[in-house]
Formats: C-alpha cells, structure tokens, sequence
C-alpha cells in the first residue's frame, strides 16, 4: 500500500493549563474524504490550525506527503499543498468574488514587486492566466454569474462557495474544510455535498470538519472522532455510529 497523504502522529496543543489536544494521530489517505467530528469544545478547529501553521503544536508531528510540515508558517503549508476554509467566512467583503479568488492563487504567481510595477510581459500574461483560472473556479463552484460583484452582496451560501474557490486557487492536494455547511439550508447542504463529491472526483483530497453528522456520515470514507482534545474513535461511517464512546461524547443521541 502506498503512504498516506497525511499522518498526524501524536499532536498535542495546550492553552496555558488548557488541553485542547491531546496525543492525536491520524492518517488520510490519497482520494478520501475524511471527516472529523465531535461536540462544540472538542478540538477540530485547533487540530486544523495546527495543521495549517496557524498554530505551533507542543508535541507531535504532522506528515504530509512523505515529509513533515513546517510548524508556525501557513504560506509554506499553502505552497505544500495544503487549502482550507474557516468556521467563520474570512473573505474580503469589499473586494468582488474574481478578485478574492485571484488572491488565492498568490502561492502559485512567480511575478515580484518590480514586475507588479513594470508590468513586464511575463507578469501581464501571468495575470491574464490568472484571471482565466478565477473564472474557471467561480464556474466551478456554481457562481460565474456573480464574478463581477462585490463579496458582502453575496448570500450566505454563495459567499461559502467563493471561499471554496478561492481555497481551490491555490491548486492544493488537500482541501480542509471548516463546517462548509453551517447555516445553510436543507438544498444548500444538498448542492454543497455534490460539490465535495466533485472535488473528490477531480482528484483533490478533502478533510471536513462538519456539525451536520448526517453530512458527514453520507459523505465520508472515514471519520474521526474528537472529545475533549482525545481522539475517541476512527473508522468508517457506519461503525464509528455504532461505537459506544462515540455515544456517549454526543450526550446520548443518536448518530444515524
């Protein structure tokens, strides 16, 4: 078997005398989707910044395509290959859906200062492919119509898209999303989900952190479990539903 794509061995992260994680390892392989779940508090957020450099980890390591990641350097983590959403839409809300999706190719642009200034030929077909690539993206995500307005005039849901494409910009073999569904309605999560699914089919790796337990169960290949900072259990949907532990963290209600 090949190597995952991503291992996390033994991560912890304390906040002061707080454990937000503790000994977290986990692995995801090339093409999955892979969920990570758990109540409010339990550690899926701060996993996800430690994971993209937002958050220095007090111990562990995390393994992405053979090599570990550097800790504490999100742009390296991006230019790795690692684009993700947040819980909280961190768009430019005065800036229309082309540009901000523009802004999220900047890894992958060779073009300095002197030739943002200059505007040599090379930087001016540079930001032509650009532009193309931005309009490809806003396609994809079902919102090539609105290119042309500003972010903050967008819906709900249309705003959650345009992040997703402008995480895509980046070209990334990971696409780590942060509940992607939260607030949305019943068709809402229903179109989201077939976009997860062809993001899959395009190739692209995708790791969600999702309240939606239904989402997650119907979509994922694999799901982890998170309490407290612990990893409680992983493995496939329908066993991870069935697992007492799991029960138990989600105060007794059902998984299914």
């Amino acid at each position: 078997m090949s190597a995952p794509l991503l291992e996390a061995r033994a991560v912890d992260k304390h906040f002061g005398g707080v454990t937000a994680l503790r000994d977290v390892s986990l692995t995801i392989e090339q093409g999955e989707i892979y969920g990570l779940i758990g109540p409010n508090g339990a550690g899926k957020t701060t996993f996800f910044n430690v994971l993209t450099g937002l958050y220095h980890p007090d111990g562990g390591e995390i393994v992405f395509a053979g090599d570990r990641l550097p800790a504490s350097a999100p742009h390296k983590v991006a230019q790795r290959g690692i684009a993700r959403t947040f819980q909280n839409i961190r768009l430019f809300a005065n800036m229309t859906a082309m540009e901000n999706v523009m802004v999220g190719r900047h890894v992958r642009t060779h073009a300095g200062v002197l030739g943002a200034v200059l505007l040599d030929p090379r930087t001016r077909r540079e930001e032509a492919a650009i532009r193309r690539r931005a309009e490809e993206l806003l396609h994809y995500v079902n919102i090539g119509d609105r290119a042309d307005d500003l972010a903050r005039h967008l819906s709900y849901g249309d705003q959650r898209r345009l992040e997703i494409a402008r995480a895509l910009a980046s070209d990334p073999k990971l696409l780590a999303l942060d509940e992607p569904a939260a607030g949305m309605n019943s068709v809402e999560t229903r179109d989201l989900r077939e976009l997860i699914e062809g993001i899959r089919a395009d190739g692209i790796t995708v790791l969600l952190i999702e309240h939606d337990v239904k989402l997650v169960m119907g979509l994922c290949d694999r799901v982890a479990v998170l309490d407290y900072g612990e990893k409680i259990c992983e493995d496939v949907p329908a066993v991870v539903q069935k697992d007492p532990k799991v029960i138990e963290a989600y105060l007794g209600g059902s998984l299914a």
